[in-house]
């Protein structure tokens, strides 16, 4: 049998097995805000396939800067924020023009 989509959802046992994190270390970044989860009514935790990605960027600031999670955090935020405000400038037509 062959997997032909992406799964739409990860659990943090997967999470776990793709970044080399435990399973209960991702559970405590997803409490920390740092990466977004959604809980069953098992109490099970799931993650969008894009956590795999905000994990690898967490552990390299964390590792590369030596920040706290706090920082971390502030940091992941304002990434997001430039990368929203620079989509929004290649979709909109220069001031000059």
């Amino acid at each position: 049998m062959y997997v032909l989509t992406k799964p739409a959802r990860l659990s943090a046992d997967r999470v776990s097995i793709h970044t080399g994190l435990h399973p209960e270390l991702v559970r405590r970044f997803a409490a920390l805000g740092l990466i977004e989860c959604a809980v069953d009514d098992s109490g099970r935790f799931w993650f969008p396939p894009g956590t795999v990605a905000r994990l690898a960027r967490i552990q390299r600031l964390r590792g590369g800067l030596s920040l706290n999670y706090n920082a971390v955090g502030l940091v992941l935020d304002l990434l997001d924020r430039i990368r929203v405000l620079e989509a929004q400038a290649r979709g909109s037509e220069p001031p000059w023009r």
